[in-house]
């Protein structure tokens, strides 16, 4: 194994190459290097930044550029515009709306539409809908993304010039960003991309900022990048969930951060107990709590908008829909007597408690036998066979006007059959474990079945003896002897039950799947004095209580988004680019939006990924065995700042191989920014080694021959001091230039604009993309 003096296999290379042009003995190299090392240091004084500065410049005019180029067309509504052009039309009415995202990102674009004196008219209903002669300011809204787009570039730069990394590095990493289609197409349109991506990028630079303050603890600019970095972190999860990766890959760095600060044998010193106690609460604080109340204060800003009933309120529940003005639940709740006839509807499917006379069939299709029981069905539509007159529990002398409470025992009585509703111990027709739901007599229903007719009315989140409102109260119906909920769902029932919803008997009562609601109450005249009713006021319900429920509803949703989608795609298929998504087309000019990114560049940047694992391995096989490939500082960017990029991208893109929902190709791009990080960081790692004498310098450190001096950043220039960076301006040039000649090629589908012929087309589907006009 190498001895301090000695040195790795690649510096003792460089010295010995550099001693030997320089002609420098053995016996004076010590003295050579000392001169070197402070020649080094006399450079930075000199203005070296200025490089990186011009080329800062130059990336982000190219930036917005190519940003905002053409991006009032198509003058339509584009893919996912009808969703987030909308929710921005919703808040400027104030109109309540549901939406499986938080608001930060809907918000900014509900600013900008406010900006400009947009008042909401236009609601984005269909892809296609022109925005010129609905008089929307779209280019303004397009504006505010296409922004966040061109500064994530600059961010990039940033990023890569915080880290230490020479300018071939820098121009690198910024232009595969700069020159990707997808992060072009994705910035130019209503969509929340561009500020997650922007989000994500400015919390791995504010942390870096903050990291390299990590030997000036509690300083002010200390706090504030720890709490910029939190605020970054916030905006990013506020946009979208899925910023919560970013959380993964900075708590991922602040505990190893944490743990190097508990080592007694740390080279800064040992800390305190109460110090780590200091440094751990100051992390916790602008990394959680800070983050988390930033979230919570868009969420009172969206409630604080939307006052008014709109589109979003069937998804909540009557108490926050009470608080909503010129709500329905407040203008039509009626108080549910015995003796009503109701129509009850399931509030997840929309489709009615229904009936008919038909039964189900002796056997089912896998063998299994039924009661034959009068059918029992979901229907989505009015019917007469809807109406079911609630009864209650004991047989009486009808008696009017006693109210149905919470907690009642009722019968429910099939208007049309004039049977009453039953459910037994026999499976239900798909779930076996599920009871069916049946109808039988009145005789039966008050003779040997009268136990197996009780059902209770349990309201969600109701008091005890509450009034049963149509409505306003979401009730689950609890068959009494088995304490079965009634559930349906959306799998049509074969041919002999007419393609209806199966009704049956859910053994898991909590679920929400299992809420119903009385819709109308139809035996109550139009002129009867029940349907006439004050004005009801709106009512107030506590911040927390109303994020609580929000939360629960926008993750059980979120969750559900698992059907196909004809332009959706697995994980494993990103990193090679192997299909994209169809935007916008328009027939009579060819012209087409496909979303696809840069193949060259992502195969690059892909293939980069593969080789800093291999790098990696390599390397450790190598210390196994004795043998010292790489210097100190190399090995150090390596592990530590490469390496950091390397958790981004990972944390931002393994996550999506566990989630069953609907997955599109724009959910990598933010792992597609921490692979050109890293792409960058491996050009110079692969083309420049650091000095050789700043490598001399540590390992005399090391043996104990020279004072160690107080740490600080070492920028690029001093890394590189004397090292050509020929090879890697060549190897970003070449790069460079293949992702450009790339970008140019695929810039008519990104733009929308010219369209192309079918020849054209073909010769854009690498990879079998599915474009529109190739026949």
């Amino acid at each position: 194994m190498a001895t301090p003096d000695e040195g790795t296999v690649r510096q003792r290379k460089m010295l010995a190459g550099k001693r030997k042009r320089d002609g420098i003995s053995e016996s004076n190299s010590d003295v050579e290097l000392d001169k070197l090392v402070k020649a080094s240091q006399a450079t930075k004084a000199s203005g070296s930044e200025r490089e990186y500065k011009i080329g800062f410049v130059l990336i982000t005019i190219l930036a917005f550029v190519s940003r905002f180029w053409g991006i009032h067309h198509p003058n339509e509504v584009v893919f996912d515009e009808v969703h987030f052009g909308k929710f921005a039309s919703y808040y400027l009415e104030k109109t309540y709306f549901f939406d499986v995202h938080p608001p930060f990102g809907k918000l900014l674009f509900a600013f900008m539409g406010w900006l400009v004196g947009y008042d909401g008219h236009f609601h984005f209903d269909n892809i296609g809908d022109s925005y010129i002669a609905n008089k929307v300011p779209y280019v303004a809204f397009r504006s505010l993304p296409a922004i966040l787009g061109a500064l994530t570039v600059s961010v990039t730069y940033l990023i890569m010039w915080e880290s230490g990394y020479s300018l071939p590095a820098c121009v690198l990493a910024a232009g595969l960003v700069l020159f990707d289609n997808a992060h072009i197409g994705q910035t130019r349109l209503i969509l929340l991309d561009a500020t997650l991506v922007f989000a994500m990028a400015c919390s791995l630079l504010a942390y870096i900022k903050f990291y390299k303050l990590r030997h000036e603890p509690f300083s002010r600019k200390w706090w504030k990048w720890l709490l910029l970095t939190g605020i970054a972190l916030s905006c990013d999860i506020s946009t979208k969930y899925v910023g919560l990766f970013a959380f993964i890959t900075i708590g991922s760095a602040v505990v190893i951060d944490l743990w190097d600060l508990l080592d007694i044998k740390r080279p800064g010193g040992a800390l305190s107990l109460p110090t780590f106690g200091k440094h751990f609460a100051a992390r916790a604080v602008g990394l959680i709590i800070v983050p988390f109340l930033f979230y919570l204060f868009w969420f009172q800003v969206h409630f604080s908008i939307l006052t008014r009933s709109g589109p979003g309120d069937d998804f909540m529940s009557p108490e926050f829909q009470e608080t909503l003005s010129d709500n329905a639940m407040l203008a039509n709740a009626i108080t549910i007597d015995y003796y009503d006839s109701l129509t009850i509807k399931h509030k997840e499917t929309k489709a009615y408690l229904h009936s008919h006379p038909d039964r189900y069939p002796l056997r089912y299709d896998d063998g299994r036998v039924s009661s034959q029981g009068q059918q029992v069905t979901g229907y989505p539509y009015n019917d007469t066979n809807n109406v079911w007159e609630i009864l209650p529990a004991v047989q009486e002398e009808k008696r009017l006007g006693r109210h149905v409470r919470n907690h009642d025992l009722v019968r429910l009585r099939h208007v049309g059959t004039d049977t009453i509703l039953l459910s037994h111990d026999v499976a239900s027709p798909y779930y076996p474990t599920n009871q069916e739901f049946t109808t039988v007599s009145i005789a039966d229903a008050y003779g040997n079945r009268a136990a197996d007719t009780l059902f209770e009315v349990r309201i969600e989140g109701g008091k005890q003896n509450q009034e049963f409102k149509s409505v306003s109260s979401h009730f689950k119906l609890i068959h009494n002897p088995s304490k079965v909920a009634m559930w349906t769902h959306t799998t049509p029932l074969p041919e002999w039950g007419f393609k209806q919803q199966e009704i049956n008997g859910n053994k898991q009562i909590p679920p929400s799947s299992n809420v119903w609601l009385v819709e109308d109450i139809p035996s109550i005249p139009a002129d009867s004095p029940r349907r006439q009713r004050e004005e009801k006021k709106v009512k107030t319900m506590p911040f927390l209580q109303k994020w609580f429920h929000l939360q629960r509803l926008m993750f059980w949703h979120n969750n559900q988004l698992t059907s196909s989608h004809p332009y959706s795609s697995a994980p494993w298929q990103w990193p090679l680019l192997l299909r994209g998504v169809s935007f916008w087309t328009q027939n009579d000019t060819r012209q087409q939006i496909y979303f696809v990114g840069n193949p060259v560049g992502w195969w690059i940047a892909s293939g980069l990924l593969a080789l800093y694992v291999g790098i990696v391995l390599i390397d450790q096989f190598s210390l196994r065995r004795g043998v010292d490939v790489l210097d100190h500082r190399s090995r150090s960017r390596l592990y530590n700042s490469t390496g950091f990029f390397f958790l981004a991208w990972a944390t931002h893109y393994f996550p999506f191989y566990v989630m069953g929902r609907q997955l599109f190709l724009h959910h990598y791009l933010p792992a597609h920014l921490a692979s050109a990080l890293v792409t960058g960081a491996l050009v110079e790692f692969i083309f420049c080694a650091d000095s050789a004498e700043q490598e001399a310098t540590y390992q005399a450190i090391k043996a104990g021959k020279k004072q160690a001096v107080a740490k600080r950043h070492v920028t690029a220039r001093e890394r590189l001091a004397g090292q050509s960076m020929l090879a890697a301006w060549i190897a970003t040039g070449v790069i460079l230039a293949l992702v450009i000649a790339t970008w140019y090629f695929f810039l008519p589908l990104t733009y929308g604009y010219p369209g192309l012929t079918v020849e054209q087309v073909l010769r854009r589907k690498w990879l079998g993309y599915d474009l529109h006009f190739a026949k």
